[in-house]
């Protein structure tokens, strides 16, 4: 009888890792009953975080849709303002804009990095803008001088939304303290994780206390029970914290691993580099690499889902780039045409791209994608 072939490896398209101090953490929480909001953990992760984004603040949340909401809360928008949103982003980055009663306003990308195209803002300006939240899509920091130029000249606020970028630098200084507040979030398939959770960095102090208000239900921290404003329970548990506390502290290993393995990506797919883009890193940046996104080129005639479900007969999971957000319902817009992100989200995959990665993953991820291109 002859034998079973073997089975396919199983490569998750992200995965943690928790090798360091995240149990023990985990069970101080448990042993001491601080489970909640409230424990050791909550500040220790907050000011760890912050020293970490060189900024003056950071304010735990129990996700990073929240930590967008209370940024944005934090700029004081009201409703009819409007925001400059790039299209192609997860949809929490606009629908956060809509929790406030505002509008995002959608903008066009520039290809190589994929991020919004700073030439642009202008055109999307109108006398009912208030602010523009910018995306550091996949890792890679959008050009901040040139938004921060456009942003000054019209007197609006600029948050970064940072979730995919954590520890990614721009002309030398860390994304999430180049604006006015910057987001992450720190959900399972985030470079470092607390499972659900996210964080909001400002330097500004009487910001930050409006933030940590608004978190907190609305409650005035020197009177209890008294609620000024409407407020959230947006708040991070200490378990969260001590995990994060704890990731946190390995965040420059799990970060040079990323890099590591879009470096090992870039010499595999070499043979590729003609007929797909790969990921650029600019001069003035240093890239995350949360995911390695890579987009077909007209050469490649197999259409990007087919590509995947190949892929996925291999075992290899992997993402598409996001639709953009003017075709979704809830944004559509009649003859609304974006397109350079339309291509990109029509041709983009994200591989695999984690800390449990090893060089044989790679060149085996590669070699599948190389067959499936049929060039």
């Amino acid at each position: 009888m002859p034998a079973a072939a073997p089975a396919p490896r199983k490569i998750a398209v992200s995965a943690p890792q928790f090798q360091g101090n995240e149990a023990k953490y985990v069970q101080e929480c448990l042993d001491t009953t601080w489970v909640s909001s409230i424990g050791r953990f909550i500040p220790l992760f907050e000011q760890g975080f912050a020293e970490y984004c060189e900024v003056e603040h950071a304010i735990a949340a129990n996700n990073g849709t929240s930590a967008l909401h209370l940024a944005l809360l934090g700029m004081d928008l009201q409703p009819g303002d409007e925001v400059i949103v790039p299209t192609l982003t997860f949809v929490a980055t606009a629908n956060a804009v809509t929790y406030c009663g505002a509008k995002p306003v959608f903008i066009d990308s520039e290809p190589r990095t994929m991020n919004l195209d700073p030439a642009l803002l202008e055109a999307c300006i109108t006398p009912k803008t208030r602010g523009i939240l910018v995306v550091h899509l996949y890792g890679h920091p959008a050009d901040m001088d040139a938004i921060l130029a456009v942003a000054r000249r019209h007197n609006l606020f600029v948050i970064e939304d940072a979730a995919e970028a954590h520890g990614a630098l721009y002309r030398g200084r860390k994304v999430g303290g180049l604006g006015d507040a910057g987001t992450f979030s720190f959900f399972g398939n985030k470079i470092i994780t607390t499972g659900e959770g996210g964080m909001v960095t400002v330097r500004d102090h009487g910001r930050a206390e409006r933030i940590r208000i608004f978190r907190g239900q609305g409650m005035q921290p020197d009177r209890r029970y008294w609620f000024p404003v409407i407020g959230y329970n947006y708040r991070m548990t200490n378990i969260q914290a001590a995990l994060g506390l704890a990731q946190l502290e390995q965040i420059d290993r799990y970060t040079a691993h990323h890099r590591m393995v879009a470096s090992w990506y870039a010499h595999y797919l070499s043979p590729l580099a003609e007929a797909m883009a790969l990921p650029v890193e600019e001069p003035w940046a240093r890239h995350a690499y949360w995911l390695y996104t890579v987009v077909l080129g007209p050469a490649i005639a197999t259409s990007r889902d087919e590509i995947m479900a190949g892929l996925a007969e291999a075992g290899i999971e992997t993402r598409p780039v996001f639709y953009p957000m003017h075709v979704m319902p809830p944004f559509f817009s009649e003859g609304a045409s974006f397109p350079v992100a339309e291509r990109l989200s029509a041709r983009g995959l994200s591989l695999p791209t984690h800390i449990r990665l090893t060089e044989e993953d790679v060149a085996y991820i590669a070699g599948h994608l190389l067959r499936l291109c049929n060039l």
